[in-house]
């Protein structure tokens, strides 16, 4: 499964912007997405998860109220909708997929390694 993320870019703060992330190859197995994020001297961020067939949507926190993860299916294609985006949303953001045919190591959607594919990054650049 090969993911592309994109739609990162430069807003100001308040602003909104909406990445992509496009799956290809076997991507019949999806069995959850999700997004997470990364800034120097952090760990990686778990920002939102969905379940491929829609249901359970999962947010950190801290975007709650102004991100919204979404999937198109006839598209193999999940979104993050990022809305009021402040300084500190700004990042690089990664996407995730998790197959359901192979063996999912336990654990919380929260943790990156209960997802088997990642994206590069796209950077989101939020000025004050």
């Amino acid at each position: 499964v090969q993911l592309q993320a994109s739609g990162g870019g430069l807003v100001q703060a308040g602003g909104s912007l909406r990445l992509s992330c496009t799956a290809s190859g076997r991507t019949f197995s999806t069995n959850a997405m999700a997004w997470f994020r990364l800034t120097p001297g952090r760990e990686r961020e778990f920002v939102a998860h969905i379940r491929w067939s829609g249901s359970p949507i999962y947010y950190a926190d801290s975007v709650k109220g102004r991100f919204t993860i979404s999937r198109d299916i006839s598209k193999n294609t999940m979104y993050l909708q990022m809305i009021s985006l402040k300084p500190e949303d700004t990042a690089s953001y990664y996407c995730a997929s998790q197959a359901g045919d192979e063996y999912i190591i336990p654990g919380p959607v929260t943790q990156p390694s209960v997802y088997h594919y990642w994206g590069q990054g796209t950077l989101v650049t939020v000025s004050s």
